[in-house]
């Protein structure tokens, strides 16, 4: 009991910490310098600047996320869980409660870097726990219920585009609009390089009629693990072992040097590998 108390409560922790993230990331960086990149919080961006600051960032985003979530529930049930409305309620009151940080900076290449990569963090952190922070991401959800043949996933890119539109049309710069497209950038990457893992490495697939040679070479000289795969070409019927090899990316032309001193004619494919678990890497 006391073990599962500790661990929602280590879980809750760590979904407030990167709401955290997120609301510095829009007060010390996106908010000040008119950036929206997309969703309800450059939706709410553009409210605070339109209501001439009266209507603040965080209670804006979650009244949009209230009726969101309403239609949410009434549409595609409820499938975001505690701790998603707990993610999106703890992010409007945290971002509320962060307006007196000093902006840190109103160059607009140095915000929205800096900006997309907090709030890239930040997201990655609450994600990583089983919450979201609610947003057009509901949204999304709930218009693919109703035309299916588009993915969520275009369907949220459409919508933080609409959104920086607006923000462009508003303040009527549209340089701004670029600079949330940065934003978007940086966010999506810090993003997918926290849940996909940074630990990127290459993978080769070689064909040669010398594969046992090369297989050979590439356990005693690389120390390497290689996998030989049974294929047969198509063209010609020939069956032939398919070796397969992971390596770090700075071994990629030991091996390639390799293969070809053995087979200049071995057919090889290069293709990145986001993540490796097992000997030689990380685990």
């Amino acid at each position: 009991m006391l073990k599962k108390i500790f661990r929602v409560t280590y879980e809750y922790a760590a979904i407030t910490f990167g709401s955290l993230l997120v609301a510095l990331s829009l007060n010390l960086f996106l908010v000040p310098n008119k950036i929206a990149a997309g969703g309800f919080s450059g939706i709410a961006t553009v409210v605070y600047y339109v209501s001439h600051y009266k209507l603040p960032v965080g209670m804006t985003m979650l009244a949009l996320n209230i009726p969101a979530f309403i239609l949410g529930v009434r549409t595609i049930g409820v499938d975001f869980g505690v701790k998603s409305v707990y993610g999106t309620v703890i992010l409007s009151v945290l971002t509320d409660i962060t307006t007196f940080v000093q902006c840190v900076t109103y160059d607009k290449l140095l915000a929205s870097l800096f900006g997309g990569a907090l709030m890239g963090i930040g997201l990655a952190i609450v994600l990583l726990f089983g919450a979201t922070t609610g947003g057009t991401e509901m949204l999304a959800k709930i218009i693919h219920k109703y035309i299916s043949f588009i993915s969520v996933g275009q369907i949220l890119l459409g919508l933080d585009v609409a959104v920086i539109v607006l923000a462009s049309v508003v303040f009527k710069n549209y340089e701004l609009g670029l600079w949330a497209v940065l934003t978007l950038f940086a966010c999506s990457k810090l993003i997918d390089a926290i849940l996909e893992g940074v630990n990127f490495a290459k993978a080769l697939i070689i064909i040669s009629d010398k594969s046992d040679i090369i297989a050979e070479k590439i356990l005693k000289e690389l120390d390497r693990g290689v996998t030989g795969l049974h294929g047969v070409g198509m063209w010609t019927k020939t069956e032939k072992n398919v070796l397969l090899c992971v390596v770090k990316r700075h071994e990629v032309s030991r091996v390639k040097n390799l293969v070809k001193s053995i087979d200049q004619r071995a057919f090889v494919i290069l293709t990145d590998v986001r993540e490796v678990l097992g000997e030689g890497f990380s685990v």
